[in-house]
């Protein structure tokens, strides 16, 4: 037998042996490769789920704060205060107010002209649903040398703002200051002014207001009337009662002076 085919022999009576190194360490190294890749993987996913989230968190944040905010009030004039001109003297408009959302609302009215300019009432809280007519007076200075008269817009701007409050809650300004991030600002209104001696639709509309609005006042001045029995002392005596009885022993007294 050549040396040859005693090599061939020699193979093909004993099978290929791996390396004892590539023997036990293959199996070990895949799995912990394959665990490492996995664990890679879920953990770029938690953090693509992470990063998305605030992505979106921002973008609908940023996307709130350019989205103009829901008006509470709905006012009548929308964009205008109109005022009859009448140069040295204190003029009025008005300006219906109403509360069209679901809850109660406090509003306030701002000027940029204080010393001229006042509102009856400034502010206030109303109820769902419930509507005021607040009157705003101003006074009118004289015009000065080639300035136009009526039908003029005014530097003057008035500013109302809206606070969502709980019911029962009592009107004071400082809600405005101690709750900023929630208020709202409903309206910026123009003062225009109209020729008093002209009627239009405009100052028409302005007379019925203010009327209606002298109408509610005189009604609020009134005091509320108080239907339930009058009550005096400890004795839980009512008046009308009372009235009655003093009668009764009057006429007893008067029938016993005329007897005898």
């Amino acid at each position: 037998m050549s040396i040859a085919d005693h090599r061939r022999s020699h193979s093909d009576g004993k099978p290929w042996r791996l390396c004892p190194f590539w023997q036990s360490g293959t199996p070990s190294s895949s799995f912990s490769s394959t665990r490492n890749l996995q664990f890679q993987a879920q953990k770029s996913h938690e953090n693509g789920v992470k990063s998305n989230r605030r992505t979106s968190s921002k973008v609908s944040s940023v996307a709130k704060s350019l989205l103009p905010a829901r008006r509470r009030l709905r006012l009548d004039p929308a964009n205008n205060l109109y005022f009859p001109y009448e140069p040295g003297k204190q003029v009025r408009s008005a300006v219906r107010i109403k509360n069209h959302s679901s809850s109660h609302v406090a509003f306030k009215f701002q000027t940029t002209a204080p010393k001229s300019c006042y509102m009856r009432p400034p502010g206030g809280i109303l109820a769902p649903g419930e509507t005021i007519i607040a009157t705003v007076f101003k006074f009118v200075e004289q015009p000065e040398k080639n300035e136009k008269q009526p039908n003029q817009r005014s530097k003057v701007k008035f500013k109302i703002m809206s606070l969502k409050v709980k019911e029962g809650t009592d009107y004071v300004p400082e809600l405005f200051d101690e709750q900023k991030n929630e208020v709202v600002v409903e309206r910026i209104l123009r003062v225009i002014f109209l020729n008093a001696e002209r009627p239009t639709p405009a100052l028409e509309k302005l007379k019925h207001q203010l009327a209606e609005a002298e109408a509610e006042l005189e009604i609020r001045k009134k005091p509320p009337v108080d239907n339930s029995p009058k009550v005096v002392g400890q004795g839980m005596v009512i008046d009308e009662w009372k009235e009655r009885r003093e009668k009764y022993l009057a006429r007893q007294q008067v029938e016993g002076v005329d007897l005898s």
